[in-house]
């Protein structure tokens, strides 16, 4: 068990003494351009899908009927 406090708190101590964090106005702009990336990339893969999905019902009824 100490092993693993051992190895919690030298983690913790590299955390703060040997990485380089970012500005917190750094961090909140490219949380900001990471989220409007993921909405706009989504809406994408939504259009495609809904596509893809007229497509596929167009040719299914084609054959069915």
């Amino acid at each position: 068990m100490t092993k693993v406090v051992n190895y919690i708190s030298e983690a913790f101590g590299e955390l703060k003494s040997n990485v380089t964090w970012l500005p917190w106005a750094e961090v909140q702009r490219l949380t900001i351009i990471v989220a409007v990336f993921t909405i706009v990339f989504s809406l994408a893969i939504w259009g495609v899908d809904e596509v893809f999905t007229k497509v596929i019902s167009g040719i299914f009824s084609l054959i069915k009927g």
